[in-house]
Order: C-alpha cells, then sequence, then structure tokens
C-alpha cells in the first residue's frame, strides 16, 4: 500500500497501518504506536497557524497568519507551514545548518530562534513539489473529542502499588494516629490539581 498524509502533508503514513479495508480510520489500538502518536498530534495541529506567521504576527494580529498546510519535524518538535514559508524551512534545512536537529525535538526551537533571527530563504528558492492524488478519497481526522473517547473507550486501567515500586513489602499492620503523627506527613498541605 501507499503513504499518505493525512491533515497536513509532510508526515506519512503507512495506509495500511491507518486504514481498515473499508478505508475507514482503524480503532486507535490497532494501530502501531508510532503513526498513533502522531495522528493524534495531528488532531491538535491542524487548525494551528503556520509558525513564521505566527512569529511575524503573534497574538495581537494571529487573523493575519494563513492556516498550517504543512508539518515537519517529530511530534513535540515540529514546525507547522503555510505554502509561502515552507521554502524558509528548507533552506535552513538544506543549507543553514538545519539538518543536524533531524529527528530531535530541537528541530522546532531552532528553526524559530533561526526566522527570529531574521532570516529567510534566499528569494525563489525552490520548494517541494506536493502531490495529492486523491485528497478527497481519505477520511477526515476525528476530532479531539473522539480521540480521547477511541483512546478511553476499552481502556480499563491499573491499579499501581506504589509501595511494591519501590521494593518494599507492604504490611497489613495500619498505621496508628501515633504513628501517624510521629511522621513527617502533612496531611494539611494543600497539593495543585487540574481540576
Amino acid at each position: 500500500m501507499a503513504k499518505v498524509s493525512i491533515g497536513l502533508r509532510g508526515w506519512r503514513f503507512e495506509e495500511d497501518e491507518i486504514f481498515t479495508d473499508d478505508e475507514e480510520l482503524k480503532p486507535l489500538d490497532e494501530i502501531p504506536e508510532d503513526p498513533r502518536g502522531r495522528l493524534v498530534r495531528l488532531v491538535t495541529l491542524v487548525e494551528e497557524p503556520c509558525d513564521v506567521c505566527y512569529l511575524e504576527h503573534g497574538d495581537e494580529e494571529i487573523n493575519r497568519c494563513r492556516q498550517a498546510e504543512i508539518v515537519y519535524g517529530e511530534p513535540e518538535g515540529e514546525v507547522l507551514l503555510c505554502a509561502e514559508h515552507e521554502p524558509d524551512l528548507l533552506y535552513w534545512f538544506r543549507e543553514a545548518g538545519g539538518s543536524e536537529y533531524k529527528g530531535s525535538v530541537e528541530f522546532a526551537d531552532r528553526f524559530h530562534e533561526w526566522v527570529a533571527a531574521g532570516n529567510e530563504a534566499p528569494e525563489g528558492y525552490g520548494s517541494v513539489e506536493h502531490v495529492d492524488e486523491d485528497p478527497d478519497g481519505l477520511p477526515d481526522l476525528p476530532d479531539q473529542q473522539e480521540v480521547q473517547e477511541r483512546l478511553e473507550e476499552d481502556f480499563q486501567g491499573e491499579r499501581i502499588d506504589i509501595v511494591e515500586l519501590a521494593g518494599k513489602e507492604r504490611s497489613d499492620e495500619e498505621l496508628t494516629e501515633e504513628e501517624l503523627a510521629e511522621s513527617d506527613l502533612d496531611l494539611s498541605t494543600d497539593y495543585p490539581s487540574d481540576r
């Protein structure tokens, strides 16, 4: 089977790893780990602005940023680009030392630093010719809510025994109030919570 891009050009997936024979997206637990991680990450990226546009305009004028069409790099270290700014990344990668960050999560940071320093590709620097054989023939990516539901669908969870992980044996004896009072444990402390 062929390799395909979904949502954004750049990251390529083996069709048979992510699609069923009916050309539907496979359940996430049936997709190998690396492509599954990229798909889940793509869901959060498909409507984001081009990084170079964003560096130029910022939050104040985000409406002037073009939507990203292309993704390069590794998840969590990816660069999002519109077609107009793709040559900047290609030039940086090929001619200005960017290739040394290939496969690294530093990839995006180093490119952003290069752009923020006022660098860009020379006028007329070539882009990559992307061939979309059948862009409408691919199913749409699920939205973030659907991905989360798919991840949680068959999740049973696993209870982890911290004492066992620490290499200690669990005692069936309960702690007495006196032992608790003599310990360094402060039960009055408020711990951060995301709830």
